[in-house]
């Protein structure tokens, strides 16, 4: 293999990969690698010399034996090749730690048997690399000359045994498995280059990543529509902003119009303008349009029918360009595209996959795992086994790719799939890269019409279980929201230990209420370590102009899934049932007698009130709080709060006391008199605070829900709805239902609006009541710094003993706690309102299990990663 460039010889270096120079001693290599360094073509790292490893397990170079005694000669011999073994060796080893890294390695060394060069040959293979032969051929005499000029001289006879064994050597080894093979008579005219990985492209302006298009050309055009893509004078898709089109491959077989698809992608890659990823129906067609033997199935079909439309159409001449034309196009498509940012790997697209050692190289191996995935076999039906190879990635970049239809985007351990299955009528897939957003388009019609299609095989599949080594070493979830929400690996076996232990069934824990935060901000009160002029100046510097304020029940956090009837529950969890009342954590709310009793109780009133009907919904989704504190808290009250309240009221009493006879008598203790005093009063606070919150209860009366998010009805989430619509939807539920009770708001427009809601939280924890809660007015607020708080709790004086303790407000102790850090609950909130909106939204479309799973599980691990329970 050569190349010219203006009438000089050319010989690329390969972007990596291992390079074997040939020939017997005094043939030049070391001085061309001197040569080569000195040029900047090569690296001084990049090249390995069997004569520097000798020195560096040796000590020296080389041992001369010639001269010698026999006895002598003889052992420096065995010395010499015992030193040259373990040179080899090494070098090796370090030759194979380069291949894993994807490096170029130049080996300087003679090579003159084939057994050695096999060796090179095989370990490039092994890490996917080419091997690449330069074969320096020197006339004999040129050699000698040269030998008698060197420090240490090899020897006439030597020279000549290895110019005898390098020209046996040569009739065979163009046949020995080498990637290239250069034939070099000399060296000084020719000029050597470095070849850039072609795998590898800057991401610029941004990317746009489109899934399996599979002839969907109509789709297609709309969804460059949606993207901003518009077409210029020569007919090209461009983007205002220089963004790129990238496609997983797949672009043609079973849709409409396949041929029009392919055109499309050959016009704008030729251009530059867009890349096009080698797939698995992309492989099989070049084929067909080599002439090779191969069945047309699975709609690959329908290309060769438009082929045979089109030359009837322009002849058979022009039919046969446009092949050979498409052909090429097809056979040129890179296994995998690195898009890089300043030279750092931030994404691979792949279009069935891709391992993480495979990245940036290419070989016929990776090519196919790349077109066909990590597959074991086939099933029943004869359709491929699918192995879940993304469940071992750990190098960082993100992986994106398709070829697997799933009906929404899947986001698993930093890989995304987006070949929703627009030809089996699901939904054709952009990726957005740096956004990280997901932009589709529904299909027109189902173009593939089979019965078993990988849509239809899912649907069946919804309730499976989760596959929990997908997540159990940590992994990612792919939020509208918040964008891409990770979980720790240690936090996740916390979660599972909790989900597998306690829970309700996984087919109804649907939602896990986020955490809520308090201001970034302490009271600058001296007084107080909360207030609501903080909560209220934090969303005005995000440029929130109408806030509401709701009254903060001290209850526990419960989750509400109601059903019209039973028969409504089996499209959503899989079997009948009126519905499941649950905790933050998961578990059963009430026991279970009391639980259907509650559960039969609201779904007659709600029948009742005409609520179903009024709203044509199956299913109703409300977070809420359910009062009294002890309900669920009873065993806490009676541990830490009841007995720490008897207990310290009692010995401050006593204490007093003391303190009082020992003034009577004269002694000047009036310091501690008042102490005492002040500390007996926080301690009937604290034993008052707590008991305002309980009460007794038997059987339903007295148990109160205070709904305060309506999250779904059958079909629709209320994400989108103000906040003052909830309440007034809980409202209606009050209305309809006992059970129901409203919750107390008011709303924050204008400096007199503020100055009234802190009247009434003044009043409201002045009379023991927990506090209030602070939301802007939409559930999802941006600024120009991300997402919003989406609810700030400004908890009163009074309660606030309960958490800090009997004697949080002593000054040392208030201002020690006026030190306190909020930013990990703040990210806290921040990705559990994510994953909470994703989980409702992914349940009302019926998504599988596993999809809602891991945004529950996600949500349960944030709770399980340390933060200061207190806040």
């Amino acid at each position: 293999m050569t190349d010219r460039q203006e009438g000089q010889r050319v010989i690329p270096f390969p972007h990596g990969g291992i390079v074997v120079l040939v020939g017997p001693s005094n043939s030049g290599k070391t001085t061309l690698l001197r040569r080569l360094v000195q040029e900047g073509v090569l690296l001084q790292t990049e090249i390995i010399s069997s004569d520097d490893y000798r020195t560096l397990v040796g000590d020296v170079e080389y041992i001369d034996w010639k001269g010698r005694p026999r006895e002598e000669a003889d052992i420096l011999y065995n010395d010499y090749q015992l030193q040259s073994k373990l040179a080899f060796e090494a070098m090796n080893a370090v030759v194979s730690m380069r291949c894993r890294l994807g490096k170029l390695t130049v080996v300087d060394a003679t090579h003159l048997q084939p057994e050695y060069r096999r060796k090179y040959i095989d370990l490039a293979a092994g890490h996917d690399l080419p091997c690449t032969a330069w074969i320096l051929d020197l006339p004999e005499q040129t050699l000698l000359e040269r030998d008698q000029s060197r420090d240490q001289p090899r020897g006439k006879q030597r020279v000549k045994q290895q110019f005898v064994q390098f020209k046996r050597s040569l009739c065979g080894l163009r046949d020995e498995g080498f990637d290239f093979t250069y034939m070099l008579k000399e060296t000084e005219s020719i000029q050597f280059i470095r070849k850039k990985n072609p795998l590898l492209a800057e991401i610029g302006a941004g990317v746009d990543v489109i899934g399996d298009i599979h002839g969907c050309y109509d789709e297609m055009l709309e969804l460059l529509g949606q993207l901003g893509y518009a077409p210029d004078n020569a007919g090209l898709y461009r983007h205002p902003d220089g963004r790129t089109l990238v496609s997983v491959g797949d672009v043609m077989s079973r849709g409409p119009r396949s041929l029009d698809t392919m055109r499309f992608w050959k016009k704008h890659c030729d251009a530059g303008a867009a890349r096009m990823i080698d797939s698995n129906h992309g492989w099989k067609i070049a084929r067909y349009l080599s002439g090779r033997q191969v069945t047309l199935s699975h709609g690959d079909e329908n290309i060769a029918a438009e082929l045979a439309q089109v030359a009837l159409e322009i002849g058979e001449g022009e039919a046969d360009a446009l092949r050979e034309e498409l052909k090429q196009f097809l056979l040129s498509a890179p296994s995998h595209l690195v898009l890089c940012r300043e030279g750092v790997r931030r994404v691979v697209v792949a279009h069935a996959g891709i391992r993480d050692e495979y990245i940036g190289k290419q070989s016929k191996r990776i090519q196919d795992f790349c077109r066909y995935g990590d597959t074991d076999g086939t099933d029943a039906t004869g359709a491929p086994v699918r192995k879940e190879w993304y469940v071992e990635h750990e190098s960082g970049e993100l992986i994106v790719w398709g070829h697997d239809p799933r009906p929404y985007p899947t986001v698993v351990k930093n890989t995304v799939n987006i070949d929703q299955g627009a030809v089996f009528g699901g939904s054709l897939t952009a990726y957005r890269y740096p956004e990280q957003k997901f932009v589709s388009i529904k299909a027109y019609q189902d173009y593939a019409r089979d019965p078993d299609s990988p849509l239809i095989r899912w649907e069946r599949g919804r309730f499976s279980p989760p596959n929990l080594r997908k997540l159990v070493e940590g992994y990612s979830v792919m939020t509208g929201t918040y964008g891409e929400i990770s979980v720790r690996g240690e936090s996740v076996k916390a979660a599972i230990d909790t989900v597998s232990h306690f829970t309700i069934p996984m087919e109804e824990l649907v939602y896990i209420p986020p955490t809520m935060s308090p201001a970034p901000q302490v009271s600058a009160d001296e007084a107080y370590l909360e207030h609501p002029r903080e909560a209220i100046a934090y969303y005005r510097s995000q440029g929130v102009k109408t806030m509401v304020a709701e009254k903060k029940h001290m209850g526990s956090r419960a989750v509400l899934l109601l059903f019209r009837d039973e028969a409504a529950a089996v499209p959503y969890v899989g079997r009948p049932t009126l519905g499941t009342i649950y905790t933050r954590t998961g578990r059963a709310f009430f026991n279970k007698d009391t639980g259907p009793n509650v559960l039969s109780r609201l779904n007659s009133d709600l029948h009742q009130a005409g609520y179903w009907a009024r709203h044509n919904t199956d299913l109703l989704l409300l977070d809420a709080e359910i009062i009294p504190w002890n309900l669920k808290a009873r065993e806490l009250i009676a541990t830490q709060y009841a007995h720490v309240a008897e207990a310290a009221a009692m010995d401050r009493a006593q204490l007093l006391r003391k303190l009082r006879e020992a003034e009577h008598a004269g002694r000047d203790v009036s310091g501690w008199v008042q102490e005492m005093e002040g500390k007996l009063k926080n301690a009937r606070v604290f034993r008052d605070a707590f008991q305002q919150y309980c009460w007794d209860t038997s059987g339903l009366d007295g148990v109160r829900i205070a709904p305060f998010h309506t999250l779904a009805h059958s079909g629709q989430t209320f994400f989108d709805q103000s906040h003052l619509w909830h309440m007034e939807h809980g409202r209606e539920l009050a209305g309809a239902s006992p059970l129901f009770m409203e919750t107390e708001y008011r709303t924050i427009a204008s400096e007199a609006d503020e100055a009234a809601v802190i009247r009434w939280w003044e009043e409201l924890t002045e009379d023991g009541h927990e506090g209030i809660v602070i939301k802007p007015e939409t559930f999802i607020v941006r600024s120009g710094k991300g997402l919003v708080q989406p609810a700030l709790k400004v908890r009163g004086r009074k309660y606030l003993h309960i958490i800090y303790g009997i004697d949080y407000l002593q000054p040392d102790n208030l201002a020690r706690l006026k030190l306190r850090k909020t930013g990990k609950k703040e990210r806290h909130a921040l990705m559990e309102c994510a994953l909470s909106v994703e989980s409702v939204e992914r349940f009302i479309r019926k998504e599988p299990l596993e999809r809602m799973h891991e945004c529950v599980l996600a949500a349960l691990s944030l709770e399980s990663d340390p933060v200061d329970p207190r806040l």
